[in-house]
């Protein structure tokens, strides 16, 4: 666990955002988690606004669990933990936003979660919720494969399989690819007749939009249709390569988390899949311990 570096009265918020929600939990260092909440998708790539409005909401209903007044949110030192911030342009843009916190330090989804995961020590992580990316942290130092957005990467993630099922459905119903029980699932998720009210339905979608259609895949693929099998066996492959690269790296834990973590297992690489261990702490959690390293160095800075 974390050193205790900083005054035991002081409270703490950490926010995980992602592309389909964003958790928020408030920590004391003297009682432990007093609050949680919920809020939107928090990904600055699809909407700061959107961003802001998710961090607030989460952090309110945070707020209101711990039995804590909303003015309250200026006592509190966060820690932000968001998709999409390794992007330079996008990190300093929420580095600009004029927070109600405290203090507020920054830093990507990626690196509370590994934080979390292996309780403040050094570790590995696999993220396949949305999106997909590798993280590590040995000695300080931070490496991250993957991750490089909606549509153009995240292979393994929900935001990919929802669209590999969209693009298989729609191949089947004019006639031009794969017999797919998933054309069928999709026509009936929409209410559409045809391909083209599937394509309306999805036009303009983002990547948490597509994410919401993986457990179809995974449920035709327990049936053995054979296009859902073989976009569930790419995904666990490239996560399974993604698992393998991380491990080059020889990082004492490797964990996976997201929506996908679980339902993926089966489909590793069985040298992969006995290796992963599951996380000790959630990603807000990670967000939790960032904070305080962070305003333990910044007290250090000050004397």
């Amino acid at each position: 666990m974390m050193a205790k570096q900083v005054n035991q009265d002081q409270l703490y918020i950490g926010v995980d955002g992602g592309g389909t929600k964003c958790r928020a939990t408030i920590y004391s260092l003297q009682h432990g988690v007093l609050g949680t909440g919920l809020g939107g998708p928090a990904n600055p790539l699809h909407g700061l606004e959107r961003t802001f409005e998710s961090i607030m909401v989460s952090t309110q209903m945070a707020l209101q669990d711990a039995g804590l007044r909303v003015e309250q949110v200026q006592e509190l030192n966060a820690g932000l933990g968001l998709a999409g911030v390794n992007l330079p342009a996008l990190y300093d843009k929420i580095m600009q936003w004029e927070h109600p916190f405290k203090q507020m330090f920054l830093t990507t989804d990626l690196h509370t979660a590994c934080i979390g995961a292996h309780e403040g020590s050094d570790g590995a992580v696999i993220i396949t919720g949305t999106g997909s990316c590798g993280f590590a942290l040995i000695d300080g130092k931070t490496v991250s494969y993957g991750g490089h957005g909606f549509a153009q990467g995240d292979m393994g993630s929900g935001a990919w399989m929802g669209l590999e099922a969209v693009k298989a459905a729609l191949l089947d119903l004019d006639g031009l690819g794969e017999k797919t029980s998933l054309s069928q699932v999709l026509l009936e998720h929409f209410s559409a007749k045809g391909a083209m009210g599937i394509a309306e339905q999805m036009a303009g979608q983002p990547s948490s939009g597509y994410a919401k259609l993986a457990r179809y895949v995974l449920e035709q693929a327990k049936l053995n249709d054979e296009m859902s099998l073989s976009i569930v066996k790419s995904g666990a492959e490239y996560i399974s390569r993604l698992a393998k690269r991380l491990l080059e790296l020889n990082p004492p834990r490797l964990s996976m988390i997201g929506g996908l973590s679980e339902p993926l297992q089966p489909w590793l690489d069985p040298e992969v899949a006995k290796q992963v261990q599951l996380p000790k702490q959630p990603p807000e959690m990670g967000a939790i311990y960032f904070a305080i390293q962070s305003a333990g160095q910044e007290l250090k800075k000050a004397n």
